[in-house]
């Protein structure tokens, strides 16, 4: 039976998606898409409104559609509960989620 090093089949895996990622967010930004660089939350703890690193605001409805049309970068566009929401990208990096923005 063939002796396999699980453990460096698995750390190449993540290499190769981190330079996966890398790829795709240099990519996203020579297309054009901008990123998301701040938020802001109403009283219940709710994502209202979004800011771009260009410092354009844009209200959740402005964002939903620029999301879908591939004008933000890193985020995803899914319908739970009825309506579209936004999120991050599921890419493990916990700094760049949409709650772990800075509030404007």
């Amino acid at each position: 039976m063939e002796d396999k090093n699980y453990e460096q089949i698995f750390e190449q895996y993540k290499q190769d998606g981190a330079n996966q990622l890398q790829q795709e967010n240099s990519q996203s930004v020579e297309w054009g898409a901008e990123k998301i660089v701040a938020i802001r939350k109403n009283g219940d703890d709710d994502i209202i409104a979004f800011k771009t690193e260009s410092g354009r605001e844009l209200d959740y409805l402005t964002a939903l559609d620029e999301a879908k049309a591939g004008k933000l970068a890193h985020v995803d566009v899914f319908h739970r509960y009825g309506r579209d929401i936004i999120r991050s990208e599921p890419d493990g990096i916990e700094e760049n989620n949409l709650n772990n923005l800075p509030h404007f």
